[in-house]
C-alpha cells in the first residue's frame, strides 16, 4: 500500500513550463540586477549572476518544481561546461609556464620589432594582435602595449581615437582567436563544442575582417605615418624584456606546437598540455634559474614580473591556475542559472515567441548577433553576452541541424567584440579609461570589431558558413 502511494505521488508530479510573463520576469529582473550592480556599484558580475540563480530557482518552485529537480538541473548545467572549466584551469598553468620560460616575452619582443613609423597603425594592430594572442587578454594588451603605443601616436600626430581603434582592433583579434582567452573557451562551452573546433570555425570570417582592417589602417598609415617619431617607449619595453629574459626565436616553438596540434585535430586538452610541456623543456635551456620549482610556482600562482618597467610588470604578472578561478567561478554560476532556465522552459518560452519567424540560417545568425549585442547593452558584461545567448540558442541550432561551432563562432562575432563598443559595458569603461579616449570617439575606428558581425552575416547569407551543419560527432558535446 505504501509503495502504491509513492507511485501515485510520482505520477502527480508534473510541473508545467514557465509562461512568457514568468520567463520575461526572470530575465528582466536579472537584467536590472546586473545593470545596477555593474554600472552603479561597479562590482564583478559573479554575485549578481548568483542573484539570477536565486530568482530562477524561486520561479521554478512557484510553478511546481521540487528542490531536488532544481538542484539536478543546476548540476546538469555545470556538467555541460566541465570541459571548458578544465581547459581554463590548464590554460592558467600554460600562461604561467610560458611567461616564466620566456615564450610570451619572446613573442612580445619580436612583435615590437615590426614597429615602423611609416606603417604605424598597421604595426599597432599587428603588435597588439601578437600580444593578445600570447596572453589571451585584450584588457592586458590595452593596459600595457596600448598605453605605450598611444604615447607614440601622440608624437606622430596621429589622432588619439584612430590609434585607440588600431590598438583595440588588434587586442580583440587576439582575445577572440587565442586558445588562452577565457571568452574563446567560454563560447564553445555554451554552444556544445570544443575550443579547437571553435577556433577553426571562426577562422574564415575573422581573417577576412582582419585583412580588411589592416587595409583600412594601411590607408590611414600612409597619411599620418612619418619618420623621426619618438619610439623610446618601445625601446624601453624591449630593453626590459631583454634584461629580464633570454630572448630567442626558438622560444616561439611552443605556440607552434599548439597550432600544429590544432591543425592535426588533437583534442584540446592534450594539445594545450603539449604546449605546456614544450615550455617546460625550453625554460631550463634558455632561462637562468628555471627549475622544477619555477614550473610549479608559475603553474599555480602565475609569474610575478619585476623588470622595473611598469608597463611590462603589469603585463607579465599573470597566469597560473589561481588566475583562472575568477572565470571558472563565473562559468559555474552562469551554468547554474542556465540549467534551471532550461529545465523550467524559461529560455524555451522566450525563444519560441519569435523562433518561427527565423526560417533561414541567415536569420538565425542575425538573431544571435543581435541578442549578444543587446546583452552587452542591457547586462553590460562580456561573459554574460556569451553565456545567456549561448544557452538560449543552443537547442535551436541543434534542432535545425547546424553544428554547434556555428553558434559558438557567432557568439564571439558579436558577444566578444561588441563589448568594447558600449560606453557603460565593463569592457568599454576599462578601455576608455586606460587609453584615455572616450568610447564614442574610438568606436568609428574600431574597424575589426565593427566588421566582424557584418562579415559573419554576409558569409552566412552567401552560404560558406552553412558547412557548419555537417555532422561531426567527435566535436559535438552531448546536451543529454
Amino acid at each position: 500500500m505504501e509503495k502504491s502511494q509513492d507511485t501515485n505521488q510520482q505520477v502527480d508530479y508534473n510541473p508545467r513550463k514557465a509562461n512568457l510573463l514568468e520567463a520575461l520576469f526572470v530575465f528582466i529582473l536579472l537584467i536590472g540586477i546586473m545593470s545596477v550592480s555593474i554600472l552603479v556599484f561597479e562590482v564583478d558580475p559573479h554575485v549578481p549572476m548568483f542573484a539570477g540563480v536565486i530568482i530562477a530557482a524561486l520561479m521554478a518552485l512557484k510553478i511546481g518544481y521540487k528542490w531536488d529537480d532544481i538542484e539536478q538541473s543546476m548540476v546538469k548545467g555545470i556538467t555541460q561546461a566541465l570541459q571548458s572549466i578544465i581547459i581554463l584551469a590548464i590554460i592558467g598553468i600554460l600562461v604561467g609556464v610560458w611567461i616564466s620560460s620566456g615564450v610570451v616575452p619572446s613573442m612580445i619582443y619580436y612583435g615590437l620589432s615590426i614597429l615602423s613609423p611609416s606603417i604605424f597603425l598597421i604595426a599597432t594592430v599587428l603588435i597588439c594582435s601578437i600580444t593578445s594572442l600570447a596572453t589571451g587578454s585584450s584588457w592586458g594588451t590595452a593596459g600595457t602595449m596600448g598605453i605605450a603605443l598611444m604615447g607614440i601616436a601622440h608624437g606622430m600626430g596621429i589622432p588619439a581615437p584612430m590609434a585607440a581603434g588600431a590598438i583595440l582592433s588588434g587586442a580583440y583579434f587576439g582575445d577572440k582567436m587565442s586558445p588562452l582567452s577565457d571568452t574563446t573557451n567560454l563560447a564553445p562551452a555554451m554552444a556544445g563544442t570544443d575550443v579547437f573546433t571553435h577556433i577553426k570555425a571562426m577562422a574564415k570570417p575573422t581573417i577576412i575582417s582582419y585583412i580588411l582592417t589592416l587595409v583600412i589602417f594601411g590607408v590611414f598609415s600612409a597619411k599620418y605615418g612619418k619618420a623621426g617619431a619618438d619610439t623610446s617607449a618601445i625601446t624601453s619595453l624591449q630593453g626590459g624584456l631583454a634584461d629580464a629574459f633570454n630572448i630567442s626565436p626558438v622560444l616561439l616553438l611552443p605556440p607552434v606546437v599548439v597550432i600544429v596540434a590544432i591543425a592535426l585535430k588533437v583534442p584540446a586538452i592534450p594539445g594545450i598540455v603539449l604546449g605546456i610541456l614544450a615550455g617546460c623543456v625550453l625554460g631550463p635551456i634558455f632561462q637562468d634559474g628555471f627549475t622544477l620549482g619555477t614550473i610549479m610556482d608559475a603553474g599555480k600562482g602565475g609569474y610575478v614580473s619585476e623588470t622595473g618597467v611598469e608597463a611590462l610588470d603589469s603585463l607579465l604578472t599573470a597566469g597560473g591556475l589561481e588566475s583562472m578561478m575568477d572565470s571558472i567561478s563565473l562559468t559555474i554560476i552562469a551554468m547554474m542559472f542556465g540549467g534551471i532556465a532550461e529545465r523550467c522552459g524559461i529560455l524555451e518560452t522566450i525563444i519560441n515567441t519569435f523562433i518561427h519567424k527565423l526560417k533561414s540560417a541567415t536569420s538565425l545568425v542575425a538573431a544571435t548577433l543581435l541578442t549578444c549585442l543587446l546583452s552587452n547593452i542591457t547586462m553590460p558584461e562580456q561573459y554574460i553576452s556569451i553565456v545567456i545567448p549561448g544557452r538560449m540558442f543552443a537547442d535551436i541550432y541543434r534542432e535545425r541541424g547546424y553544428h554547434p561551432k556555428m553558434l559558438s563562432s557567432t557568439l564571439e562575432a558579436s558577444g566578444t567584440v561588441t563589448s568594447g563598443m558600449i560606453p557603460w559595458n565593463t569592457c568599454g569603461v576599462y578601455m576608455s579609461k586606460v587609453l584615455k579616449v572616450p568610447t564614442v570617439q574610438y568606436v568609428p575606428y574600431l574597424f575589426f570589431n565593427l566588421l566582424m558581425p557584418i562579415v559573419t552575416l554576409i558569409l552566412t547569407a552567401l552560404g560558406p558558413i552553412v558547412f557548419y551543419a555537417k555532422d561531426d560527432p567527435e566535436t559535438i558535446v552531448s546536451f543529454d
